[in-house]
């Protein structure tokens, strides 16, 4: 279930950010320790965290200044549901061009089994398998390519699709977790 974030808490991660981030930049490594990526994460949660840090950094400069922050809080925190599965898809779409293609599905499909197994060892899925059903299930012009507008509905309809495109990054409880420490 969601957590209710309040205005309060949106309020104080702002101040963390300008406390934390003196020059008004987040660098990439201090971006994975708020997310809990240490020496222990495997190189699947790294890389996986490395995308999400990217699709933040609109600008590109290799940092997240304080109003991509902003947008980033909101959105994770916040966001719609289909604003959610837009930057899922920016995320998985290392290219740009628009479109996943299998090689991209697979890659972050790989990345979050990785991550699921690390935290259960007990799941054991192929993951061509699941490469091969979401796209029977989500590419519906059968193109070999997954658009925007596929993936949204493909996601949105089929709760199976959904929990194996979910980008699950828990920054809401790693966030309330550390205002109870601070106080």
């Amino acid at each position: 279930l969601d957590k209710e974030v309040t205005l309060q808490n949106i309020q104080e991660l702002y101040r963390k950010f300008a406390s934390e981030c003196p020059s008004g930049n987040l660098h990439l490594h201090e971006f994975k320790r708020i997310f809990g990526i240490n020496s222990t994460s495997t190189e699947e949660e790294s890389a996986y965290m490395e995308n999400v840090f990217r699709s933040f950094d609109t600008n590109k400069d290799g940092n997240i200044d304080f109003m991509e922050y902003v947008a980033a809080v909101h959105l994770v925190l916040r966001g719609k549901l289909e604003d959610k599965l837009k930057w899922s898809f920016k995320v998985y779409d290392k290219d740009g061009n628009g479109c996943l293609d299998r090689q991209e599905v697979r890659h972050i499909v790989k990345i979050i089994y990785k991550i699921k197994q690390h935290n259960d060892p007990a799941i054991t899925e192929n993951i061509d398998d699941i490469c091969d059903k979401i796209f029977h299930l989500v590419d519906k012009n059968k193109d070999s390519q997954i658009s925007l507008e596929e993936f949204i509905e493909g996601a949105e309809k089929d709760p199976w699709v959904m929990d194996q495109l979910k980008l699950d990054i828990g920054p809401c409880d790693w966030f309330i977790e550390h205002l109870k420490l601070d106080r």
